[in-house]
């Protein structure tokens, strides 16, 4: 994994937004240094959709960076991605979908994608890298000003939102050696374009955290009641802003949980995991599981 250096020597000039570190604003440095500090002090993080996470570790490095303070409405995170396999089997990864879009840069792929509305896997070999940001939910409908679910499993190109060529983007992004330097590059790019912010998206982000930790919600009329509008007023709000209906988000967050919750428990506890998870019989349990990330959860214990 790369590591961030800082020194008092790295202090150049001030910013609208303060000091800067390298281009960078304070508070991203000490984002920057947060996320290395948690993923030493902190090794069983979130997966945040990855599957199987302790054995992906071993195939390739994750590193998430906080956005600088002006731009933390829209994204979530910056994402670098590092493998080197050389020499070694190619390694398939599977990803769960999240409520977000993204801008995924790497070679000849480079494009802002929707929602993925299924479970899809990333084919790793050799020696490689990628990046990409992690918008908010609802993050990204700003930029594009069209309804989201017209880009779910869908992509539109770099040009028509950065008006940068996906090449450009590439041969900045995945040449560029410090952490730091990628994520200075493309804030700048974020600022030409920013658009104004969207109140509804700070109502969805709350939304979304109600639906990922609330583990009582299992139906659209709970969250419905829960923020007092209408089932019909939610779909739209999600249609719109995500791309994807609510309840969709609430099978994915009920799913996704017990896949990260299963890679620490035996056999026997499938069950109770089912029913914590707000199941009333095991098999259908099992139903939505497959569904979801794409084998049983014995199938998915045995390949951790």
């Amino acid at each position: 994994m790369e590591s961030l250096r800082i020194t008092s020597n790295h202090f150049k000039h001030k910013s609208r937004m303060g000091p800067v570190i390298n281009g960078l604003s304070i508070q991203a440095c000490y984002g920057l240094l947060e996320v290395f500090m948690s993923m030493i002090q902190h090794p069983h993080q979130s997966s945040l959709g990855i599957l199987n996470m302790k054995r992906a570790g071993e195939k390739f490095q994750l590193l998430r960076v906080p956005p600088s303070s002006d731009l933390s409405y829209f994204i979530k995170h910056y994402w670098i991605i590092h493998w080197d396999l050389t020499g070694q089997e190619p390694h398939l990864q599977d990803v769960v979908p999240n409520p977000c879009a993204n801008l995924v840069v790497q070679p000849h792929r480079t494009a802002f994608y929707g929602v993925s509305s299924t479970r899809h896997s990333h084919h790793l070999e050799g020696r490689g890298q990628v990046f990409g940001i992690k918008f908010r939910p609802g993050g990204f409908y700003p930029f594009v000003k069209t309804s989201m679910d017209r880009l779910t499993d869908s992509s539109v190109g770099t040009m028509e939102i950065l008006r940068v060529d996906p090449h450009t983007l590439e041969q900045q992004l995945l040449t560029a050696e410090e952490p730091e330097q990628k994520v200075r590059y493309m804030e700048e790019l974020i600022r030409r374009v920013l658009p104004e912010e969207d109140e509804q998206i700070e109502r969805i982000h709350t939304i979304i955290d109600q639906i990922h930790h609330n583990r009582d919600i299992i139906r659209v009329e709970q969250v419905s009641e829960w923020f007092q509008m209408s089932p019909r007023s939610l779909q739209r709000l999600f249609k719109q802003y995500i791309g994807v209906s609510p309840k969709w988000v609430i099978r994915l967050y009920r799913l996704q949980n017990a896949a990260e919750m299963l890679e620490g428990l035996d056999q026997q506890d499938v069950l109770q995991l089912a029913m914590d998870m707000g199941y009333y019989d095991q098999s259908h349990f099992i139903r939505d599981f497959k569904a979801v990330i794409g084998k049983t959860p014995e199938v998915y214990m045995k390949e951790r």
